[in-house]
């Protein structure tokens, strides 16, 4: 349990709603505006990851964002390519991961190599915006 006077984890909620504010207007930034802010997100999660805390979940928490520090803020690199969070990613598992509980898994590894592979091509297809059946083709043909 976070203890309630451990400044750390208000701080880090603060600068993470911060950052999701910042998401929404990224497309209408300019590009020395987004560096600009990036480098303020940057100087202030800084200052969080070092402030010292009783709190061992809290020196915890510093730690692992601390090690993802880097991959935190690339959204604002890349302005409307990159998504802000990985719930996109975390959507398009859920069949596989699914239908994986519903049969218990694979029994052979070449198995589930194979539906990977065709998830990766359909998948492909998609956000490519060409057709699935002609991309699965492609990709054999190749």
């Amino acid at each position: 349990m976070v203890a309630s006077d451990d400044p750390v984890p208000w701080r880090l909620q603060l600068w993470l709603q911060s950052a999701f504010a910042l998401a929404g207007q990224v497309t209408d930034l300019v590009a020395s505006t987004l560096s600009a802010k990036r480098r303020s997100l940057d100087r202030q999660l800084g200052a969080i990851l070092t402030t010292p805390s009783g709190c061992a979940v809290a020196r915890e928490l510093q730690a692992k964002i601390g090690r993802a520090r880097d991959q935190l803020l690339v959204f604002l690199d890349h302005p409307g390519r990159v998504a802000v969070t990985n719930n996109g990613c975390e959507r398009a598992l859920r069949p596989a991961v699914v239908q994986r509980k519903v049969t218990n898994g694979y029994r052979a590894r070449w198995s589930a190599d194979g539906e990977a592979a065709v998830h990766t091509v359909v998948d492909t297809a998609r956000l490519t915006g060409g057709t699935t059946f002609a991309t699965i083709l492609n990709t054999i043909r190749a």
